[in-house]
């Protein structure tokens, strides 16, 4: 039986209708980019999210890019970030010139480690004269951007604490996890709109994904949403006029269109990807797999949230990570590593002068980690199919 990691072929059919009439329409008003479309969405995830502002971008990359322009760091600064997570978050932050600072994960959520972030911002970080904090290299400290990595939050209450504590922005990395929510402050938040500033990724892999790149920043700030409009068109604004380097950050109108459409299903989709966990989570139990593989954490299941988790992969964990990946894909069966290296092991940050072992949790998830098939469609005989497979590998070996 074949299973792939991701198949988005029955979503497409179910919604072909409608998103052709969409491109259709913006075929014959020859509007491509910026137009109604855009806006529509925009203002469709400023009441999905309930946040002020949405400025819509050509991708997740470049609406961290743009975050960052906007907000001017650059060299000289330093902004902290997770160890564990896709490169863009890390490689944005060196593009503007600034020094991106690693931190550990949580073994259970791999989301970034609040015991190491603040262990970090006491113990190495200083205030200078000038009110800065800075790092040991000398860098201020501009803002630390937490990732909601496979779709589950980070723990936002700790997290603002800390931010306020050391008078830090957060600009939260939701490119994994729109519509994901947190029991912030007693109530409940939507990933992206607990910092003043936030920001999505819609390639097509992720839970609401567009045909092609496509991104987007939410923000409490109106000046701020007004200079990232004008970022996005390299700095311009009044047309010709620029007032700062910005960059071509601008989103299309069929992606907007295409995203229109699926918004109203995603929470949909979301409960369906929970359903698939749910029933991964008692086919490993049934067949006695726990005391093999780590299974995701779901720390916020029982606090009153909806969508506590919506599962943009289903990461499982092994120490015998990659003789399994090699057994399941003679079974063709479709397995990922999400990730092979913590950022600070890439090669083009070899600069920061980080050694193996700096980040112990991020490297052991790095080396034990494997994402396993998830999609709303996914049947549980498919489902059945992987973990009976799993059952094999480790009952063989």
């Amino acid at each position: 039986m074949r299973v792939p990691l991701l198949d988005l072929s029955e979503q497409y059919q179910a919604l072909a209708g409608p998103i052709r009439a969409q491109l259709d329409e913006i075929l014959a008003s020859q509007s491509f980019i910026l137009g109604p479309k855009v806006t529509a969405f925009e203002e469709a995830i400023r009441g999905y999210c309930s946040t002020p502002n949405a400025v819509g971008v050509s991708s997740g990359t470049d609406a961290l890019l743009a975050i960052l322009m906007a907000m001017g760091v650059g060299p000289g600064d330093a902004v902290i970030t997770s160890a564990y997570s896709f490169f863009a978050t890390a490689g944005c932050i060196a593009r503007v010139g600034a020094t991106p600072i690693f931190i550990d994960i949580d073994p259970e959520t791999y989301n970034i480690s609040m015991p190491a972030l603040e262990g970090y911002l006491a113990g190495s970080c200083r205030r200078g004269e000038d009110g800065f904090l800075r790092e040991p290299q000398g860098g201020i400290v501009r803002a630390i951007v937490p990732v909601h990595l496979y779709g589950l939050c980070c723990e936002m209450d700790a997290l603002h604490r800390i931010g306020e504590r050391f008078q830090l922005e957060i600009i939260e990395d939701a490119a994994q996890a729109i519509g994901a929510e947190y029991p912030f402050e007693g109530g409940r938040a939507k990933a992206g709109a607990m910092g003043q500033i936030g920001y999505f990724s819609f390639y097509p892999t992720k839970n609401l994904g567009a045909a092609g790149d496509a991104g987007l920043v939410i923000c409490r700030d109106d000046a701020f949403a007004e200079r990232l409009r004008a970022c996005r068109q390299h700095g311009m604004e009044p047309r010709y006029y620029h007032h700062f380097i910005g960059g071509n950050f601008r989103l299309d109108e069929m992606q907007a269109a295409i995203l229109n459409v699926k918004l109203p299903f995603l929470d949909g989709w979301s409960a369906a990807r929970r359903g698939v966990a749910d029933f991964y989570r008692e086919e490993f139990q049934r067949l006695g797999l726990t005391s093999h593989l780590s299974l995701p954490a779901e720390p916020y299941r029982n606090r009153g949230l909806t969508n506590h988790h919506i599962y943009h992969q289903y990461v499982v964990r092994t120490s015998r990570r990659d003789a399994l990946r090699e057994y399941l894909t003679r079974k063709e069966i479709g397995t990922a590593i999400y990730y092979p290296l913590g950022l600070h092991q890439q090669k083009c940050f070899a600069y920061l002068g980080h050694s193996a072992g700096d980040f112990p949790e991020t490297e052991r998830a790095a080396r034990e980690t494997l994402a396993l098939p998830i999609y709303p469609e996914l049947s549980r005989e498919a489902q059945r199919y992987v973990a009976e497979s799993i059952a094999e590998f480790f009952a063989k070996s």
